[in-house]
């Protein structure tokens, strides 16, 4: 064990928020390979495998900003454990949009550049795959993911970038939040494609085997669509009213928080895809809400049950573009347990808890299984916890100076990694026992900026 020098807590005249601004706007400080990293505590000797977390590295680049941080280039930081020690690594993704940008000294892509290059970069079919969002591993590769472009691949070794896959099937996009279906032993995805009509792709990583495209589902108009979840049965989408500016996308006009309008009046479509048969597709229309974020999903006789976090509005998108701090992000959404009838048609929705939740997660083997616990981050990222079926919370708050991300639960273990002002570290919690605060941290020397999502993979 090596004790760890920690950073000044934030002085007075800095707040939660200004941690939280931070986060969303401050470029990654350091870009290394994996070097040996300080351990404050004992890691447990059952901890033994890498976490991969996913976010914004870089918010601009020759003195210009992103119009969005949804726009920063992608960075994974990643920390090996084992025998109670541990290495990290960060480094931002070189894709090869990325890698023309700093060979030209300049911004060519994005929402950033001078109007006649975005209609330029239009006509030939040119864009940058920013991996900012998640990170997937499959069959012994790893993936890093954005919301509109293919998978990136990266060395699970060094992080380095492979490059971009369709894996030999997608069409076009590919989600950045997969799921995986432990019954059945494969992640489940989709992508969206747009033209005269959207469509729905539908795909499927089984453990053993090629990947396969199942299907797809027509929608009723272009959508903004960032997640779906997966019971052993079915595929299920809350397609919310946000509609993409049609006209705007296609002339590149304004800002990215511009491209995306709040339409309440459509109402959110559900859509439920039977695994086994994509073609056997139950959908309706109930009242309009939103959706960043499932934690899982289950069937239960007829009907399946959802558990997500549930907002009344768009406004959370906004807010992170905004003000860069993502407010509503950790403040408006709200734990929710739907219950969809399938024979029916009908969604019921009922909220567990007042405690403002996001990034929900469950224990491997649950996905797609009735789980009795999830954890999430609570209350603008200065928490961590467990809710129960119940809406019962138990949780641990941050001190003022941190900020948490999405929990992961391994081997009896919580693990998340922490922001402070000028250093990050993963905090190792007992699962049983989150109130009690960490039992261990591991500490990088440096910022690491908001990462949104991530996986743990374990030693072989």
């Amino acid at each position: 064990m090596v004790a760890a020098s920690k950073p000044a807590p934030l002085s007075s005249s800095n707040s939660a928020a200004d941690l939280l601004e931070l986060v969303w706007s401050q470029d990654l400080t350091r870009d290394h390979r994996f070097e040996p990293l300080e351990v404050e505590g004992t890691l447990p000797p059952s901890l033994r495998g890498t976490l991969y977390r996913n976010g914004p590295g870089q918010f601009g680049q020759f003195g210009v900003r992103y119009s969005h941080p949804f726009e920063a280039d992608g960075a994974t930081t990643a920390i090996r454990i084992g025998d109670g020690k541990a290495t990290g690594a960060s480094h931002v993704h070189t894709t090869a949009g990325l890698v023309d940008e700093r060979a030209a000294g300049k911004l060519l892509y994005g929402l950033s550049v001078p109007w006649h290059k975005r209609i330029a970069n239009m006509v030939r079919g040119r864009d940058k795959n920013t991996a900012n969002t998640n990170i997937v591993a499959w069959q012994g590769r790893m993936f890093a993911l954005m919301e509109a472009g293919k998978p990136t691949e990266i060395s699970p070794d060094d992080l380095s970038t492979i490059g971009e896959t369709d894996l030999g099937v997608i069409q076009g996009m590919f989600s950045a939040h997969p799921h995986r279906v432990a019954s059945r032993k494969a992640i489940y995805n989709f992508g969206l494609q747009y033209g005269r009509k959207t469509k729905l792709h539908l795909y499927e990583l089984p453990d053993v085997g090629a990947a396969r495209h199942l299907g797809a589902v027509e929608l009723a108009a272009a959508v903004m669509l960032h997640d779906f979840i997966a019971t052993d049965t079915h595929l299920i989408f809350f397609v919310s009213p946000v509609r993409v500016n049609v006209p705007r996308a296609m002339l590149a006009l304004g800002k990215f928080d511009q491209l995306f309008r709040w339409q309440p009046q459509h109402g959110t479509e559900v859509i439920c895809v039977s695994i086994d048969n994509p073609s056997e597709v139950v959908r309706f229309t109930t009242d309009s809400f939103y959706q960043w974020h499932f934690a899982n999903a289950f069937s239960r006789g007829k009907q399946l049950v959802v558990d997500y976090v549930r907002y009344s509005t768009f406004d959370s998108f906004y807010d992170i573009g905004n003000r860069a701090h993502g407010d509503s992000l950790g403040v408006e959404g709200k734990y929710h347990r739907a219950t969809i009838d399938l024979a029916a048609r009908t969604l019921r929705s009922e909220q567990l808890s007042d405690r403002a939740a996001e990034f929900p997660t469950v224990r491997p083997g649950d996905e797609g299984r009735e789980h009795a616990i999830a954890y999430a981050v609570f209350d603008r990222m200065g928490a961590i916890g467990s809710i129960d079926a119940k809406g019962n919370v138990v949780a641990h708050d941050v001190p003022a100076d941190q900020l948490v991300s999405e929990p992961l639960y391994v081997d009896g273990h919580l693990l998340a990694l922490c922001h402070m002002r000028d250093r990050a570290f993963v905090a190792v919690y007992d699962a049983a026992r989150i109130a009690a605060g960490p039992i261990a941290k591991i500490w990088l020397d440096h910022h690491v900026p908001v990462t949104f999502h991530g996986t743990f993979v374990g030693a072989r």
